[in-house]
């Protein structure tokens, strides 16, 4: 008999892997090549297929941003059989394009599913972000506080000094001023090209990563998808849509959002019983790319549920290569 109340089977677990396994492999094929658009649209086919053959009834609340141009699965698009829960699904097919065409860390399949009306459904905007992992006490982060005082705030609840705090930023001019306010203090940095969504998660296990806080703007649409992460680990996140023009205000307004200035916490953004999973595309500090040998296909997931706060590392061996 389960011990949740949750209207989620829990072999959806199980299913949500083969789906982003799905997906990163065939992203994995283009890795290096050089063609983004190529290797985006091979991974969103590839979960499309995939979730199609799940018994749900899903809707894509968060899908491929409407900047990309490659074929998305996009916003409103039903997915599944149509039998079994009804559910919201949050996803990115392959999570750093420019890192899967360039062969470097940390690119992931990554999709989330949740009890419906559980999603924030966000626009297509930036997200200033704040993110800690679990372990914390309640408050440690606040996005309006100043970079200083949130980098010393970890530092204290962790017992170490700011020395030993390593922050993760998007690399982008935009991020500069946050840059030096943070290497100020005294804390380290680790710049990131591309894969937000990666560095979130990787704060959920900074003795792994070397990652204690993730800070800066980055898409809203991943910022969810983080969320559903750290609701999983017990961890920390608070997010601020960047709505400054009168279009960006308009079309949020259509999704929802009734206070532009609003501050959403990690609940705010996936609330209810949720499953996550991320399979590793490019090697990366948490999860292996996926390997590629004459006889078996070999892929490293790790899957997650908030309601029982499981986290688990699947490395699995696919002998059935005509399955891809």
């Amino acid at each position: 008999m389960s011990t949740t109340t949750s209207g989620l089977d829990r072999i959806l677990t199980l299913e949500l892997v083969r789906v982003s396994e799905r997906a990163a492999v065939a992203a994995a094929r283009l890795r290096g090549r050089g063609d983004e658009k190529a290797a985006d649209q091979v991974a969103v086919d590839a979960m499309r297929s995939e979730l199609n053959r799940l018994d749900i009834k899903g809707t894509v609340v968060i899908g491929e941003g409407e900047r990309d141009e490659a074929p998305m699965l996009y916003i409103g698009e039903e997915v599944g059989t149509g039998d079994g829960p009804v559910v919201d699904i949050a996803l990115d097919p392959l999570e750093g394009t420019t890192i899967c065409a360039k062969n470097l860390p940390n690119s992931l399949a990554v999709i989330a599913i949740a009890e419906k009306g559980t999603l924030l459904n966000a626009p297509d905007v930036y997200m200033d972000k704040i993110a800690i992992g679990p372990g914390y006490p309640d408050g440690t982060i606040n996005i309006d506080l100043s970079p200083a005082e949130n980098i010393a705030r970890v530092a204290r609840a962790k017992g170490v000094p700011v020395s030993e705090v390593t922050a993760c930023i998007l690399d982008r001019p935009r991020h500069q001023k946050l840059i030096d306010e943070v290497r100020a203090t005294g804390a380290a940095i680790r710049l990131i090209g591309d894969g937000d969504v990666a560095a979130v998660i990787h704060t959920t296990d900074p003795e792994e990563t070397g990652i204690d806080i993730y800070m800066g703007t980055g898409g809203a649409p991943e910022g969810v998808l983080a969320a559903a992460a750290l609701r999983c680990t017990g961890g920390q996140m608070q997010g601020r849509l960047i709505l400054d023009t009168p279009e960006k205000v308009a079309r949020a307004a259509k999704m929802g959002v009734s206070d532009p200035k609003r501050v959403y916490s990690v609940y705010d953004m996936a609330s209810g019983d949720v499953l996550f999973a991320a399979t590793g595309v490019t090697d990366g500090n948490m999860l292996a790319g996926v390997k590629f040998t004459k006889n078996y296909i070999e892929t490293q997931t790790i899957v997650m549920r908030s309601s029982s706060r499981t986290v688990r590392e699947i490395i699995a061996r696919h002998q059935d290569l005509d399955k891809f």
